[in-house]
């Protein structure tokens, strides 16, 4: 039923003309509830409006074909934040009671993944997408960074610094080599994949920000800095719907 759904918002899309008039469709992965109502954070579409994007919900796949039919009605997609990426998907065990996880929705995200990658459309990928992209590729991830890392920033306050790469997006949109960004997560990229360019990290060396020819990936939330009136992170929005436009 949920996807029978997302197929008739998605041909009436289509019919309306939405991507023949410039604004085109962004799909955002979501979490569910414990009794597996889908959830997303109006943050998240909000920001994506508000960077000229039609926002579309996705309901958790369950396999290659639907995930394949889902990135066929998108001209882009966003990974969003959430529960923590199972640590069988990098070889491991779990670390601790703090590993929050999901079988359903990762198995949904590492469908909507590979078939994204596949398809060659834009990704933006925040908090535990840009966590979940990492492993898909072939990296690993901190599973508890206060008991497994001796950092110095505390990645749960509300803001903290990173120290921002030159010639990475961040660089180039704010051209500035710090920015000040909200923290709320406990796992973050252990072993960056191979290929992937690391853009920005935090003081003690904690992963923020990387990137690939097609994925923008940040360990923050800019969409909740957004959302707070911070104007500034809209340009990391546009940034990503206007190469959605470009293919």
């Amino acid at each position: 039923m949920k996807f029978r759904l997302f197929f008739i918002i998605a041909g009436l899309i289509a019919v309306s003309g939405c991507t023949q008039t410039g604004m085109p469709v962004v799909g955002v992965s979501c979490s569910r509830s414990g009794s597996g109502s889908t959830l997303l954070p109006t943050t998240y579409t909000d920001a994506l409006r508000r960077a000229g994007a039609l926002p579309l919900v996705i309901p958790t796949v369950s396999d290659e074909a639907q995930a394949a039919a889902v990135m066929e009605a998108l001209d882009g997609i966003v990974f969003s934040g959430g529960e923590d990426v199972n640590p069988a998907w990098y070889g491991e065990a779990v670390w601790n009671d703090t590993v929050e996880i999901d079988p359903v929705r990762d198995r949904s995200d590492s469908l909507l993944a590979r078939a994204a990658l596949a398809s060659g459309k834009p990704v933006l990928a925040i908090c535990r997408g840009s966590q979940l992209l990492n492993v898909i590729l072939g990296g690993s991830l901190y599973q508890d960074l206060p008991t497994q890392y001796s950092g110095v920033v505390s990645h749960s306050d509300d803001r903290h610094k990173i120290g921002v790469e030159e010639g990475g997006l961040l660089e180039r949109l704010y051209g500035a080599d710090s920015l000040s960004v909200n923290s709320m997560h406990h796992q973050a990229i252990k072993d960056p994949a191979p290929g992937i360019r690391i853009t920005a990290r935090s003081a003690d060396g904690i992963v923020e920000a990387w990137e690939t020819p097609q994925i923008v990936a940040v360990q923050f939330h800019p969409e909740k800095m957004l959302a707070a009136g911070d104007s500034a992170w809209l340009p990391l929005f546009e940034s990503f719907v206007s190469r959605t436009t470009q293919r």
